[in-house]
């Protein structure tokens, strides 16, 4: 019988071969495929998968059941960046006359400025990164203009306006999509709090004057924050976070002083060290191009191998998603270590013990948040 070790190799080496050589597709057996569509699935990752296919021209190897699963999640990333671009040309029209800079993050930035991450991604929300003293008029424009703020706990309202780096997501009264809208990257207690001044003053426009996307090693570093700092304790580090830098590491690799202002800002920001681990991260999985000396140079940055050997074991342990039948007992110790460590970084320890005390509270005196299951169908996609 196969063991749970030897099942969760196999399901993550199917899942990353297939990233990284999509060639190897056309030797896999039916039963393979099977169980590569499911493990792309929980990662989130079979509109990528389906994607790579198509790019190998390698579609004539695709079971017809596999297939199938394919063809959806094309649809569904189809369905979901018509929204989504919608969504934006809304958000445009709402915010006429408002003089503030509007930077896209994440999934919309990378769709509307066309860059390789959007390959194969599926869209879930627009988010926006805002200027806190623009915050207020853009959220009551907003809502004067059918969004609305979603109905939570007063406790979670206060957390999110007090703590937070942006407010409770707001959704339109008709189409359901969400905007989250972000004032800085990370919370205002982090230990890696920045200043998000560089971020507006380095972002670059779009086709619309009106829209920005943040400067490329600010891309690249906002995909690394919210890979390490964003966890689940029942997902983990989301494996496709870890896709998108791989793709905007290899497409910014051969812009000319790339690799020098990568680490500079990072530097700034205070976030070498969540470079410094992602960087590791994906040249160990996807082979991704990374200059030596850069690795070399934000070793400075990196804790001891004592302590560094562990903490790479953990991330992978909690990005791949594994065997769906075969779940190993390291890997949800592992997920739930890297969000325990995820908190500590994103509180003081005294804010923690409170917010965590009464989050434990509420949920043992049965307060439930609601839960919109239609879009929470959306986001499993």
């Amino acid at each position: 019988m196969t063991s749970s070790g030897t099942a969760n190799r196999q399901a993550n080496r199917l899942l990353i071969e297939a990233i990284r050589s999509p060639d190897v597709l056309t030797a896999l057996r039916p039963d393979e495929w099977e169980l590569l569509v499911r493990v792309a699935r929980r990662a989130r990752l079979l509109g990528r998968i389906d994607s790579e296919v198509r790019l190998a021209g390698v579609d004539e190897c695709v079971p017809p059941s596999a297939a199938a699963h394919l063809r959806a999640a094309r649809n569904v990333i189809a369905h979901r960046k018509t929204l989504v671009s919608w969504e934006v040309d809304r958000l445009l029209w709402a915010l006429r006359g408002v003089d503030q800079p509007l930077i896209l993050l994440k999934g919309t930035a990378y769709l509307l400025a066309g860059l390789p991450p959007e390959r194969g991604r599926i869209f879930a929300d627009v988010d926006l990164l805002v200027p806190e003293d623009g915050l207020g008029e853009i959220e009551e424009r907003l809502v004067a203009r059918g969004w609305s703020r979603i109905q939570i706990d007063p406790y979670d309202d206060r957390y999110y306006r007090v703590w937070m780096h942006e407010i409770p997501p707001l959704r339109h009264y008709e189409r359901g999509t969400e905007i989250d809208l972000h004032h800085r990257l990370l919370p205002r207690t982090s230990r890696l709090n920045s200043d998000p001044a560089p971020l507006f003053a380095a972002a670059q426009p779009l086709a619309n004057p009106r829209l920005r996307v943040l400067a490329p090693p600010d891309m690249v570093l906002h995909a690394l924050v919210h890979l390490f700092l964003e966890g689940d304790p029942d997902e983990g580090l989301r494996l496709r976070d870890l896709v998108d830098v791989h793709d905007l590491l290899t497409h910014f690799s051969g812009q000319p002083g790339f690799w020098d202002q990568l680490v500079r800002k990072a530097g700034d920001l205070g976030f070498a060290r969540p470079l410094f681990y992602g960087l590791r991260a994906a040249e160990r999985l996807f082979a991704t191009p990374v200059p030596r000396e850069v690795l070399g140079g934000l070793r400075r940055v990196s804790p001891p191998w004592p302590l560094r050997a562990p903490m790479e074991k953990l991330i992978d342990l909690a990005l791949l998603p594994g065997h769906p039948d075969h779940p190993l007992t390291r890997a949800g110790l592992a997920r739930w270590l890297i969000y325990v460590r995820a908190h500590w970084l994103r509180m003081p320890p005294l804010l923690l013990a409170r917010h965590l005390s009464r989050k434990t509270w509420l949920r043992f005196r049965g307060a439930r948040k609601r839960i919109d299951l239609a879009q929470l169908d959306l986001k499993q996609q």
